[in-house]
Formats: C-alpha cells, structure tokens, sequence
C-alpha cells in the first residue's frame, strides 16, 4: 500500500497564497517535485468523485421539514411580521389577542372567524397536515379565515424557534390551542403522530408559554373520549378518566395531567375543554355524518355500528356553532396566569369542563335525518363494532359548563345536520336522484 506521506508532506509545503509557489532548488527536491505532482493531482481527482458520489447518490433526507422557519422566510422579514401584527390587533382595549393554533381546522376556523368578527386580535397557526384532504383546509383558509381578516402563519406548534417569534412578535393574552392530532381508528395506523401532535407539541406550547411575561392564559382542546370504558352516565368532569379505549384518549388525558402538572408549578391558567362529536359546515371527513353523506350520495353500501347483544351506539352529537360559543366563553372567564419568568407567583386557575349537546342520539337515527334531509335511502350493513377504540355511547353532563361558561347549547341534530346538508351539497356540487 502506498504511502500518504511524502503527498501530505508535499502538500504542507504549498503556501496559502496562490502564484507564490517556488520549488526548493535542490536537485532532489525539484524532482521530488516533478514526480510527484502527477500523482497529486490524480488523488485529489479521486478525492473529489468520492464527495461527488456521496452528495449526489445519497438518499434524500427523511426528516420533517421546519415549516415555521420556512414561512418565515417566504413572508420576507419585517412583511410577514406587519401581517401578524395586524391581524392580533383588537378592535377596543378591552379585546383579547389570541393565538390560535390548528386555526385551519374544523372547530379553530370556526372559532378564529368568530373571534375576529367580535373584535379580537387573532392569529392563526397551522401546519396543514395531509390526515385529511389538505385542499378542505385551504378552503376553510380561503373562504373563512382571509374573508374575516385573519392571518394564518403555516408551521408547526413543535417549532419552538417559530412559537418564540410569534410571542416575541405580539403579546398575546390568551391561546386557544386546538392544534391536534384527531380521530380515533388512525391510531392503529400511525401512533406516532398522536404522541407528536397532542404530547410533545403541547408541551412545547406550554414550554414557551410559562416563559414569557405577562404568561398568556390557555383554552384547549382536551376531548369527551378521556371517559373510555366508563359506564356511567351522563359523563361528569367528576367521573373517573383512568380506562381509555384508544391512544388517541390517552394522549388527551396524558394532556390534561401534563397542563395540571404546568398549572401547578408555573402558575399558568388553563382550561381544557372535553368536546362531545362535534359536527356542522366544514367538518371533518373523517366523521360518520360526514362520510355517511358522501357515501349515501354515490349510492355506496355505510357501515352502521352496533353494541353486544345489538345495543345501539349513540353519540352526543354537538352542533358547531355550540362548541365555539362555548371556547369563546371559556376565553372571557379565563382568569389570568399568576407566573413570572417562569416562576409561579401565586394560584392559578384550572378548569377541565365538558362542552356537549346533553341529548345523544343513536347512530340509526342518524342516518334517518340524512336519508330525509338527502332523499336518497341509505344502504345499511349492520355490523358489531370493531375493537379499534370507539366506544358504544357518549353523554355530556354539562352542569359545570351552564356554572362556569353559561353554556347552553341550542341545536338540535337534524336542524344542525339541515345546515351541514345544504353545505355539503353546495361544496361539492353533489348531485342526487332519490331512490324512494
């Protein structure tokens, strides 16, 4: 094997500054020198095809791009600022600056139009993830959220670089951080994304939050299926929450521990809000009144789910603009945080309360309202419910929220299905012939 030596030595010889190169006059340096060269300069060649190889035939990296950085950048700077910081600003004193995270969502687009419209400052984060058909989320973007003057800021709560920007940018006094990963049959085909998007995420969000002064106060979104394998009905906050039937509750009751456990050391004020099925205009594809409409429009067979023994699985099926009546109170009644440069000063609020429609309404019935609201008859399969992680019932008990929010949720299903119909048809453009 040849040795490096006598090229290295050669090449230590060569001065930083170009043109400058004298050979040695000695008569074995100088032919050292010419015999050497040749053979230099063939390892630098080799040299350089190994890099090229390595650069240009290594597999794309895997890793998750930091969107939060990237829409910085696209924004241009200071102009991207301007647009954050025009769209937080209240219309009075008195109004909230509220960040919304998962804004292009379901219940967020909902809940970040109706804040603006009140006159909040709001500004809106979402990174636009493909769970479900991302051009629904630019249409929620584009028809409800730029109409109302809300400026979305496309990246990921998991950025805390992008989070600090945002906090350094505006201070905002509240967050509604709707920001998840949802669904619950997913979590058999990606885990990962749960523990992603509803732990580590809202740590994140809660890592920021405890640092900066004044500490902002926070409504999120924790969920009706922390209850699990409970028996008893109507479902209190009171009622035990240790039994869940899928990672997806695990992960929102995992939150309610990890925000309780931020609440009591940093003194941030937090409310977490158990959603009970939420539905209406916009919603989310991944929902049985949502596919059922789909699915009886193209004259597809639906899969209607039924308990041991042929009990009926019912849901508390709650209207949207009940859910985000509801958000917006908790928002008002949110005290403020009692932390300080991330230390607690004093006693904070913490509140864990249900946001349902107190009425369920078993899945049959269901596709009754769609089949007249459709006027097309459903293709029913009857089938037992799989072990995937739903469960056979839901019912809020929502005494603390009439209490605490004076929540009082007033649409009932068929009028709230009424109005999902008619946006559904209008969205899609879907055309029907009855089969009566």
């Amino acid at each position: 094997m040849t040795s490096l030596k006598p090229i290295l030595s050669h090449i230590d010889n060569i001065p930083s500054t170009p043109g400058k190169f004298k050979p040695d006059k000695s008569p074995l340096h100088y032919l050292h020198h010419r015999f050497r060269l040749p053979r230099i300069t063939l390892w630098t060649l080799v040299f350089l095809a190994l890099i090229f190889l390595f650069f240009f035939l290594s597999p794309p990296s895997t890793a998750a791009p930091r969107r939060g950085l990237r829409t910085t950048a696209s924004y241009g700077g200071s102009g991207w600022e301007n647009h954050v910081k025009s769209s937080a600003k209240p219309r009075s004193r008195a109004g909230h600056t509220v960040l919304v995270t998962g804004a292009a969502g379901f219940v967020g687009s909902h809940a970040s139009v109706a804040l603006k419209r009140r006159g909040d400052g709001v500004v809106g984060l979402d990174n636009f993830n493909s769970y479900y058909d991302v051009n629904l989320k630019k249409a929620r973007k584009s028809h409800l959220l730029d109409c109302a003057g809300v400026f979305v800021v496309e990246g990921d709560v998991n950025d805390a670089v992008l989070l600090r920007k945002l906090f350094g940018i505006v201070h905002f006094t509240h967050v509604l951080h709707l920001a998840a990963q949802a669904g619950v049959r997913y979590a058999m085909v990606n885990p990962s994304s749960y523990i992603k998007s509803n732990v580590d995420a809202f740590v994140n969000l809660l890592e920021v939050s405890k640092s900066i002064n004044p500490q902002p106060a926070i409504v999120w979104a924790s969920s009706s299926s922390v209850y699990g394998l409970n028996s008893k009905v109507p479902f209190s906050e009171k009622d035990r929450t240790d039994q869940p039937a899928s990672l997806y509750a695990a992960t929102k009751k995992a939150g309610e521990e990890i925000a309780h456990t931020y609440n009591h050391i940093y003194g941030l004020s937090i409310t977490g809000l158990r959603f009970f099925t939420v539905y209406g205009p916009w919603g989310r594809p991944d929902m049985a009144y949502f596919f059922f409409t789909k699915d009886i429009l193209k004259r597809r067979p639906i899969s209607v789910f039924e308990g041991p023994d042929h009990a009926t699985v019912s849901r508390d099926f709650t209207y949207i603009d009940d859910i985000v009546k509801g958000c917006l109170s908790a928002l008002d009644t949110a005290k403020k945080s009692t932390g300080s440069g991330g230390k607690k000063k004093g006693e904070a609020q913490f509140r864990i309360i249900n946001l349902g429609n107190t009425s369920p309404v078993s899945v049959n019935k269901l596709v009754s309202i769609l089949e007249k609201l459709l006027k097309v008859k459903a293709k029913k399969k009857v089938v037992l419910m799989p072990r995937n992680g739903d469960v056979p019932f839901t019912h809020a008990n929502i005494t603390l929220a009439r209490k605490e929010l004076g929540y009082r949720p007033t649409t009932d299903l068929e009028t709230g299905l009424q109005k999902f119909v008619k946006w559904y048809l209008d969205y899609y453009g879907g055309k029907k012939k009855s089969s009566w």
